[in-house]
Order: C-alpha cells, then sequence, then structure tokens
C-alpha cells in the first residue's frame, strides 16, 4: 500500500478487510488498546504481524490530543527507519472502522520475559542490549517524537540473543510544544519520570528516565524502586531517591552505574541530554562488571 493508498484509507475511503485479506495464524499478544496476530498475508505469502486496535479504547486516548492531529501509530512508525526499530509495511483503517497497522513478524522473546525469568540468553549479552535499546531510542528522538513507554516490554531480542528491536509505538507522540503540555500522564507507572508523575510540562527526557529504569532492571532484574501497576507506585520516583544499582549488582563497572544513575535523576536538568550522551559515557565500557 502506497502513500496515497494509506492516506484514503485513514480519511475511510479506502478501507482494508483485514480479516480476507490475512490468515490468522494465532493471537500472539493482547494488550489495552490492541490485539496481535501473526497472519499471513493471503496476497504475497508473506508471514507478517498484524496488530488491530480497539476503536473505542483508541478513541478514548486520541481525545486527550483533542485538535491536536495525533498521528496514528502507523504513521509514526512508518516514518522511523532504523534496524533497531520493527518495520511497519503497512498501515491504515478496516472496513470495521478500527486502526491497523501489519508490521515485521519478529521471532524471539520480549525482553521482560528474559528479565524477569532471569534468563542464561542475557549472561556476557546486557551491555549490548542496553546499548542497542539506546540506539532505538535514540532513533525515535532523531525522527521526532518521544516514545513515552520505554520498557523492556516494548523491546523484542531474537532467539540468538544479538538482535534487539523496539516495538508497539501505541503512546508515541511527537515532540513538539503542543504534545509537550502538563497533564497528559500515561505510560507504565514503574517506569515513569517524575514530571509525568506530577503531571508537569515534558520532552523526550521523560524517555530517556524510562530508559535508565529500564537498563537497571537489565542489569540486576530489579527496579530502582517498588514494583508496582498504580500512580501510588509511581509517587515513589518524586519522594525517594532510587536504591544505588551496586546493591543488587556490586561488580557492576562504575562507568555503566553512574550512567544509569544519571538518567533516572528526579530533576530533567539532571539528566542526560539526549540518548546520544549515555551512549558516548558507556562506549569504553567492554563489560557490564569489573574483573
Amino acid at each position: 500500500m502506497g502513500f496515497f493508498d494509506q492516506f484514503k484509507s485513514l480519511l475511510g475511503g479506502n478501507r482494508v478487510d483485514v480479516r480476507a485479506r490475512f490468515e490468522v495464524l494465532r493471537e500472539t499478544s493482547s494488550g489495552t488498546m490492541s490485539k496481535f496476530f501473526k497472519a499471513r498475508d493471503r496476497e504475497t505469502g508473506r508471514i507478517v504481524g498484524l496488530k488491530i486496535l480497539d476503536p473505542k479504547k483508541t478513541a478514548e486516548f486520541e481525545a486527550r490530543f483533542k485538535g491536536l492531529k495525533k498521528p496514528s501509530e502507523g504513521e509514526i512508525l512508518s516514518k522511523i527507519k532504523h534496524p533497531r526499530i520493527v518495520e511497519a509495511i503497512e498501515y491504515g483503517i478496516t472496513v470495521q472502522g478500527e486502526q491497523f497497522v501489519v508490521m515485521d513478524f519478529l521471532e524471539g522473546q520480549g525482553l521482560n520475559h528474559l528479565v524477569h525469568g532471569r534468563n542464561p540468553l542475557l549472561e556476557g549479552r546486557r551491555l549490548t542490549i542496553i546499548r542497542q535499546a539506546a540506539e532505538a531510542l535514540q532513533a525515535v528522538h532523531d525522527a521526532g517524537f518521544i516514545y513515552r513507554d520505554v520498557c523492556p516490554r516494548n523491546f523484542m531480542l531474537d532467539a540468538s540473543g544479538a538482535d534487539l528491536k523496539m516495538i508497539d509505538f501505541g503512546l508515541a507522540v511527537p515532540a513538539t510544544p503542543a504534545f509537550m503540555q502538563p497533564g497528559n500522564r500515561t505510560g507504565n507507572p514503574n517506569y515513569m519520570a517524575p514530571e509525568l508523575v506530577k503531571r508537569r510540562p515534558t520532552d523526550q527526557r521523560i524517555d530517556i528516565f524510562a530508559f535508565g529504569v529500564t537498563a537497571y532492571e537489565i542489569c540486576t532484574g530489579q527496579l530502582p524502586w517498588e514494583r508496582g501497576t498504580t500512580g501510588l507506585v509511581a509517587m515513589k520516583h518524586v519522594e525517594q531517591p532510587p536504591i544505588e544499582i551496586e546493591r543488587y549488582r556490586p561488580r557492576i563497572d562504575p562507568r555503566l552505574a553512574a550512567a544509569i544513575t544519571r538518567c533516572i535523576q528526579r530533576e530533567p536538568a539532571d539528566r542526560f541530554t539526549a540518548v546520544k550522551d549515555f551512549t558516548k559515557a558507556i562506549a569504553p565500557i567492554e563489560s557490564e562488571d569489573t574483573g
């Protein structure tokens, strides 16, 4: 589907019967706003990932940006071309009025499952994984967006553990003043920056905070604060300093520890200005541990 066809689809003039077009092989995941399927394109035979968004929940989310012409997930993903970002193949509106995105189907596991399960695949690869995640986030920022949902769940690692990609752009927004106004608190509370918790103006540094929490968790299997599922947990980021990463990983390279700690500072001005600055800070490190 070319750009003009996608544009017509979004206007409702060229809706796609995805249930006829694609053979669903299995449902792989279900989120609060969407369902994701492994599917076969009947036209090409290609195995793809098919994401179908719930119209009601999508409308409720997009109502937060009333009058701002928020781009759809498919539009955002199609504008970011990078080896660390899942590739969007096609997007539009189904005949049932649902937004959909067709993308590469990635074989592998979610980084969250590997981290929480303390999978041996992580051994000796944590530093590489952190660097690849940083590459992905930098690509999002370079394209002019705020991801707003950085966490291990939104990274996929291939079966060999060598190739990481960022997935799920459902909460991403343009990094423009209109979308950085205070009040819109979305994302996982365990990774939520203090300014987001307190409904203050935001910028791409909320992603740097969440990335720092993610890197901390990759290294330790723990969060810098108590884990939970409500906004009350996120208030810990405002009220309490993080647990020193050395408590969970005593042999961590101090340069890596310092870089991660800088990402999760309470005040945005105390964090790295850009992800590439974090990458530069850890460039000389050869292993996540000393000795």
